[in-house]
């Protein structure tokens, strides 16, 4: 049996790259893939922060660029040697669901990590392969220019996120837009508020060098206080009237307070950050009072991705810059640690 290289994580603060059996075709669905490009997601920060210890690895990763190796009989839209991108979840893009634009609900569908591995990993098992890969065409991944791989790797997750959240949020021109957090997600959704033609993009966030970058891509405002000090400002910016729409890419309580604290009457929250608490305010003094909606969820990928793939080839679009580190396999857990400590904004693995 050969053996690869993964990344697992036996608890809070402790991610290992070990040596495990290569993944093997289990369903005549699957793919195996071979790893062009992996990261580390700002939501793997969550069970960095909480997971209780075992002995046994949780096997982590969920957004990859990579190279087709073996596919399953029943196969039919990839092959080997296909370069494809592999959204954060799998579907099998046909069910009622898929068909409806909410891949990320597929009835045949589920998450990476796991019993179903991770792609912080030199190999994956793909499930669900005819859905949940979409081949890049024309690109040789061993001769792209590293930016270009950076923006493919992006379309995987972290753009697309940001996209579903002002896509949800109904962000159109003449709209003013609040985005709460400056990690990779909050970043990408100032850029997809951007293109989707939003009049005014508040970024609130504290970290100089991320809206820095969320300025360049759009942001008209940067509001660094938070709580109470940070919805005044909000309205101050605003005339008193607060945001039509806010993007909440963080999943901390803190984060959605200030967002139903800022969003105007009739307004729109859309959450992506995934929430990292069971119950939340929606009452009179919340949503209800405001007649705010309150929409979003995890990304469905899928349904943007070749749209996407196509502004990236073309050059309209370059969500890969907030990739700021890169390291190989074996320092994964040096990457965890550094977006952690918020000395990297999102950190790449090249294989």
């Amino acid at each position: 049996m050969e053996h690869m290289k993964a990344t697992l994580m036996f608890g809070a603060g402790d991610v290992r790259v070990e040596t495990v059996p290569d993944p093997i075709i289990r369903h005549d669905t699957d793919a195996i893939v071979r790893a062009v490009r992996s990261c580390v997601c700002g939501s793997d920060l969550h069970p960095y922060h909480s997971m209780p210890h075992g002995e046994h690895g949780t096997a982590m990763g969920h957004e990859l660029i990579a190279v087709v190796e073996q596919v399953g009989s029943a196969v039919t839209t990839v092959k080997a040697g296909d370069f494809v991108i592999a959204p954060f979840a799998f579907q099998d893009n046909t069910c009622v669901f898929c068909r409806e634009g909410f891949q990320t609900s597929c009835v045949h569908g589920g998450w990476y990590g796991g019993a179903n591995g991770g792609l912080q990993a030199e190999l994956a098992r793909i499930p669900q392969a005819d859905g949940s890969l979409v081949v890049v065409p024309g690109v040789d991944p061993t001769t792209a220019d590293e930016s270009l791989l950076a923006s493919l790797l992006a379309l995987s997750d972290v753009y697309l996120t940001g996209f579903h959240a002002a896509h949800m949020g109904r962000v159109e021109p003449g709209k003013t837009v609040t985005v709460i957090g400056d990690g990779a997600v909050g970043l990408s959704a100032v850029l997809a508020s951007k293109r989707l033609g939003a009049e005014r993009i508040i970024l609130m966030g504290r970290h100089t060098a991320r809206t820095d970058l969320g300025v360049e891509w759009g942001a008209t405002d940067v509001v660094t206080e938070r709580g109470a000090e940070g919805i005044a400002k909000v309205f101050e910016l605003t005339g008193g009237e607060g945001s039509h729409v806010v993007l909440e890419a963080v999943g901390h309580m803190p984060a959605y307070e200030q967002a139903y604290g800022i969003v105007r009457p009739g307004g729109v929250i859309s959450r992506v950050g995934v929430p990292q608490y069971e119950s939340a305010p929606i009452g009179f003094g919340s949503l209800f009072g405001k007649n705010a909606t309150l929409t979003g969820g995890p990304a469905p990928v899928r349904a943007y991705l070749e749209d996407a793939i196509g502004q990236v080839l073309r050059g309209d679009l370059d969500p890969g810059r907030v990739f700021d580190r890169t390291v190989s396999i074996d320092d994964v857990p040096a990457a965890y640690a550094a977006m952690d400590a918020r000395e990297a904004l999102k950190v790449m693995v090249a294989f």
